[in-house]
């Protein structure tokens, strides 16, 4: 046991006087005791004296407001439940702070608050413990602070209710007093005394348990304190304070005897505790899953509820009609709707009053739910505030107009429900909360200036938690973005008379050249994943026909830590026979590129819109401009940017470059053309006046590249020359090379990332944004 916590910080933790500060009741003022002791020593251990010589006995009693769910919202007049009725917390010091936040947390005072409770108190003992960890700002639930209280057991005997870690030995008077208990296991249970406490009486309804702090309130929702059953002690009960009971792991007190009825090791007599406790945390787990959701004497207990899975399983067609949240307009005032999405935000603002914010997709709407006679129960509301954040729930009611602007959702209507059912329910403690992933770096900045300190979900939690990042508005607005895109590029393209094509990703050799591909064996021969359909599409010009393309995941096995990479992305690629100049490619994608940027521009405005509020851009500039490699080379020069003679840019010129574009032309869209030939694949065809450039281009948007495309070499020996000096074995591409000579027609074509161009477009600062499960060099998962 420590006392650091403690240790000349007394005075520090709570005012020198005994102080109440009065509170606008909105869940009234019942007393909850948290205790954090490891026994009931009325004074300080001989070890505390030593490591803390100026411990002593002393009763603080001071007040900190914690808020409710939605504080914001005032309390009607009947608010006010009158009656205190005690609960009494008492927690061990090794899952002190793991209580106290789980105490502290929306779901668990809630669920306190309809069940009849809103004081806090808190026993300051030995626990690692700072009252600077309960939150201090205005709200309804008084709290006191005690440290060593000399009366603790009459604590106990006030309390209406108590809740206790078991590591606790609070929960030996609690037993022999008869009072409700609650307890919170560890989630680990290696605790035997734990496992085998729960396993003795869980079954003799002397209390009730939480499987961790995560189910703490909703253990509180569930548990039936009509069937609670005072403890009475049976023949051959050992409970005491040793926290020793009869199990079938104990033995003869004789340690050394062997055979029957002798101790067994001492790790299998752990194992086999854990796999007791197991199974009664599965059953218990189970039995709050199947437990009563509603109250079955309440009339209006058809209107709420879980869903049974039986009748989610496509029973039946029932033909209701469903509206989708962002449909939802004042136009609609008075008619009755029906909608389906994720439960966003849970607000009690007192036993009759619920405020419940649903979304779906970048939508939401404001619920409300008012205790009204034959139309809305005292236990629907319960039944609403007892939902996890990001459960999905059925809602039918009536829409209404608010006098005032809803600042909390997007559709400025609200519903009157009437009916209310969870379709599933999310767990308590999520990853990830979404009012968190969905800040803007905006809201950062006014945060710290103003001294508030907001939660950042960092890009590895977010990944790593994808399922639920994905449900934030900026991200529904991104993948749509994206897919809008693709429509738009095969709508455009088979206008053009281009015919789409699927080709091979497992390939025999490489198809760009050099050593950025992914191996594998393929039935006992080495094969690789495609670098790009970049053979195939040039096989299929060869095979007739005079337009291609293709949008598909592509493969590339570079080590590029940077935020424009990705080693696998949806790729864009597009093939085309040139009837006499490469200009012909460059024209297409042009005309390409603007009409994507166009449509997106004209169609997605709302979805830009919600982009913007999380992450701010400025909108693109794409007058389309062409420069040759030489005059952007020099354009560098003149700015001072050194280039390597012949060299390829790098990410630093290009950025440069797309600066001075801007500047100079007004415009982010521009295509470079005619590349040195050394930096191209061996497939480029070389320019006709100088064979150290190539008939080759790259396009650039923000001053990033986003597509490299160029003409075709389409004469067989000049092919396998160039295969041979770019070190690529024509055995493995023999079967690409053969077909040239069948005489295929001049073409050339190109290729894009589809995650680059969404990025640039929505000036967005990292490519992992635009891929829904992004593949990196370390990211492989989920």
């Amino acid at each position: 046991m420590k006392t650091s916590a403690l240790s000349g910080s007394v005075d520090d933790l709570v005012p020198q006087n005994p102080c109440r500060v009065a509170a606008p009741f909105i869940t009234s003022s019942l007393p909850l005791f948290l205790s954090c002791h490891s026994s009931f020593a009325d004074t300080p251990s001989k070890e505390d004296a030593q490591i803390c010589p100026s411990l002593k006995p002393l009763h603080i009693e001071a007040s900190v407001l914690i808020p409710t769910p939605n504080s914001q919202y005032s309390l009607d007049s009947e608010g006010d439940m009158g009656e205190r009725r005690e609960v009494f917390v008492t927690v061990g010091t090794t899952c002190f702070d793991k209580l106290v936040a789980a105490v502290d947390s929306e779901p668990v005072k809630a669920a306190l608050f309809c069940r009849g409770f809103s004081h806090l108190k808190i026993q300051i003992g030995r626990g690692n413990y700072f009252p600077s960890k309960v939150s201090r700002q205005p709200g309804a639930l008084e709290v006191d602070y005690f440290t060593f209280s000399p009366n603790i057991a009459d604590h106990l005997k006030s309390a209406s209710l108590v809740i206790s870690h078991a590591g606790s030995e609070s929960i030996f008077e609690t037993l022999r007093l008869g009072k409700p208990l609650v307890v919170v296991l560890n989630e680990d249970l290696v605790d035997n005394h734990q496992a085998e406490l729960a396993e003795e009486l869980a079954s003799r309804k002397h209390l009730f348990i939480a499987r961790g702090p995560h189910l703490l309130a909703l253990t509180i929702e569930r548990m039936d304190l009509e069937l609670f059953v005072p403890y009475k002690p049976r023949e051959g009960d050992q409970i005491n304070t040793s926290l020793k009971l009869t199990s079938p792991c104990e033995g003869p007190a004789n340690k050394q005897e062997k055979g029957e009825g002798a101790l067994i090791s001492k790790s299998k007599a752990k194992k086999g505790t854990k796999k007791a406790a197991q199974r009664h945390q599965d059953r218990a787990a189970i039995s709050l899953a199947r437990g009563s959701e509603y109250d079955e004497n309440d009339p209006l207990s058809s209107s709420y509820g879980n869903i049974p899975l039986e009748d989610i399983q496509s029973k039946c067609i029932t033909g209701r009609m469903w509206t989708d949240v962002g449909e939802l307009c004042a136009e609609m005032k008075g008619e009755t709707v029906l909608i389906r999405g994720a439960a966003q935000a849970i607000r009690p603002t007192s036993k009759k009053i619920v405020f419940l914010v649903v979304r779906q997709s970048m939508s939401t709407v404001q619920c409300i739910l008012v205790v009204t006679k034959d139309i809305i129960s005292p236990q629907m509301v319960r039944f609403a505030t007892s939902l996890t954040k990001e459960s999905i729930v059925d809602v039918e009611g009536v829409i209404s107009i608010p006098d005032k602007l809803i600042t909390g959702a997007t559709q400025q209507v609200e519903i009157q429900v009437r009916k209310l059912y969870c379709i599933n329910r999310a767990v308590p403690n999520l990853p990830i909360n979404i009012e968190d992933a969905s800040r803007s770096e905006t809201e950062f900045k006014k945060a710290e200036e103003s001294g508030e300190q907001l939660v950042r979900v960092g890009q590895d939690t977010r990944l790593n938690n994808r399922g639920l990042d994905l449900r934030t508005p900026a991200n529904q607005a991104i993948f749509y973005v994206k897919s809008v895109g693709v429509n738009k590029i095969r709508e455009f393209l088979l206008s053009k008379k281009f015919v789409e094509i699927f080709t091979p990703k497992v390939i025999a050799g490489s198809s760009e050249g050099g050593a950025e591909v992914f191996k594998l064996e393929y039935k006992g021969k080495p094969a690789c994943l495609a670098q790009s359909p970049q053979l195939h599409k040039q096989m299929a010009i060869c095979g007739g026909f005079g337009r291609v393309f293709e949008v598909g995941p592509v493969f590339r096995a570079e080590n590029s830590y940077t935020h424009r990479h990705l080693c696998e992305f949806v790729g864009l690629d597009v093939e085309m026979v040139i009837k006499e100049h490469y200009y012909e490619v460059c024209d297409i994608v042009e005309e390409l590129f603007v009409a994507i940027f166009n449509h997106l521009n004209n169609n997605c405005s709302k979805e830009l819109e919600v982009i913007k509020r999380q992450y701010p851009f400025q909108p693109i500039k794409y007058l389309p401009k062409r420069l040759t490699y030489d005059e952007g080379v020099q354009m560098l020069k003149e700015a001072g940017v050194e280039i390597e003679p012949m060299g390829d840019l790098s990410t630093e010129a290009e950025k440069k470059l797309g600066k001075l574009v801007r500047d100079k032309y007004n415009t982010d869209f521009f295509i470079l053309t005619k590349f040195p030939l050394g930096i191209r694949p061996f497939y480029t065809m070389p320019c006709h006046d100088n064979p150290k450039y190539s008939n080759s281009f790259d396009v650039f948007l923000r001053g990033e590249e986003i597509i490299s495309g160029a003409q075709r070499i389409h004469d067989q020996e000049i092919l396998i020359e160039r295969a041979k000096q770019c070190g690529i074995d024509v055995k493995t591409i023999s079967t690409y090379i053969d077909f040239f000579g069948f005489a295929p027609p001049p073409h050339g074509g190109f290729g894009a990332g589809l995650e680059r161009v969404v990025m640039l477009f929505l000036g967005l600062n990292n490519i992992r944004k635009c891929s829904l499960f992004p593949r990196d060099p370390q990211r492989l998962t989920p």
